[in-house]
């Protein structure tokens, strides 16, 4: 067990006993009594913590003799949705404008229960709403390209004017021609080695990526909406796929920098901090007072603290790389575990005393 890349074992014994999603592919759970390797969401029995070990990897669980679990399928990989629902979303990004019945799913082989029950679980609404606002988002966007309330109504395959509308204002929460002149971002999520990431970009520019256990994403969200004047809708954008190709670089060592264009929403002091933390190098580390000093405000080092925490883009705006004054980790929304592991990958020196969170 490589215990330096995992998180505290009390965490992962909490994680492990409330199966927490949040923690699928952190680490895997491998039972002494039964030979077997799961992982923290597996729905099996719970057995005693005394008979549990942690492992960081899968392969570390197979060498030490341990077998993946029939049931959660531990080998799998973390973060990726299973097939059935990989074709569903395909089928879905394939041709947005599609309205979905519960037998289109039994077409596909796919219990419309057990679609409800995936997406409302996982992405905070059922199937039948997730393609609703995939449609209404292509609407949106034609609507902003030009096209006139009509065209992109019956465009999305919408029967009537007055139905797109009704759709329209029952998800957005105002009229398309209301709506047209804002920002539209989109979100998706993004499975890393340290969990699932929400990243809202539109098609110009990233605006927030956070942890999706973090507890104040909800807020972070209604912050952003309200800021940029923005329309929240499920999808992807070309943005997405760069993001994810530069994480992939990041996780695997080969790269350290991101060259994104980002427009995270703050207040100007904010932005501020913002910008000297991307100033801070890979593998080095500042102090909130370090950070002040050079913003030229050596007396608003809570300030700082404080914008260091609002900070939307996670990783990609380093704030991980600010630590207390005494080299100890403090203050980070994703947990001081997930701090620990990305200033480790970055080998940047530390302290491995941790303050609570």
């Amino acid at each position: 067990m490589n215990g330096a890349l995992l998180p505290d074992e009390t965490i992962m014994s909490a994680a492990f006993l409330r199966r927490d999603p949040a923690f699928d592919g952190i680490f895997f759970t491998a039972v002494r009594t039964t030979g077997i390797f799961c992982k923290p969401t597996c729905r099996a029995r719970k057995p005693h913590l005394h008979n549990v070990n942690f492992y960081v990897m899968a392969q570390e669980a197979l060498v030490a003799g341990y077998r993946p679990c029939k049931l959660c399928r531990p080998i799998d990989p973390p973060g990726k949705p299973p097939r059935w629902v990989q074709n569903l979303l395909s089928a879905v990004d394939a041709d947005p404008s599609r309205p979905w019945r519960d037998r289109d799913l039994r077409r596909m082989n796919v219990s419309p229960v057990r679609a409800r029950r995936w997406f409302k679980s996982n992405y905070g609404m059922t199937f039948h709403a997730y393609s609703r606002a995939r449609r209404l988002g292509q609407a949106l966007g034609q609507i902003k390209a030009g096209s006139s309330v009509i065209q992109a109504a019956y465009g999305q395959g919408y029967d009537s004017l007055s139905g797109f509308n009704d759709a329209f204002r029952k998800w957005v929460g105002d009229s398309p021609t209301a709506v047209s002149p804002s920002t539209v971002i989109y979100l998706k999520r993004l499975p890393t080695p340290l969990g699932l990431m929400l990243a809202a970009a539109s098609h110009e520019a990233l605006y927030l990526l956070e942890f999706m256990d973090q507890r104040s994403l909800r807020t972070r969200l209604l912050t952003l909406r309200r800021r940029a004047v923005a329309t929240l809708l499920p999808g992807e954008t070309p943005l997405h796929a760069a993001l994810e190709s530069q994480l992939d670089g990041y996780f695997q060592g080969q790269r350290l920098q991101f060259s994104l264009p980002l427009a995270p929403q703050g207040t100007p002091f904010q932005r501020e901090v913002w910008t000297a933390l991307g100033d801070i190098p890979a593998g080095e580390t500042r102090s909130y007072s370090e950070v002040a000093e050079i913003i030229d405000r050596p007396d608003s080092v809570r300030a700082v603290a404080r914008a260091n925490g609002a900070n939307p883009l996670a990783i990609v705006i380093p704030c991980h790389r600010v630590i207390g004054s005494d080299g100890r980790l403090t203050g980070y929304g994703g947990g001081l575990w997930r701090k620990r592991r990305l200033l480790e990958w970055e080998g940047a020196p530390l302290q491995l005393a941790l303050q609570p969170d």
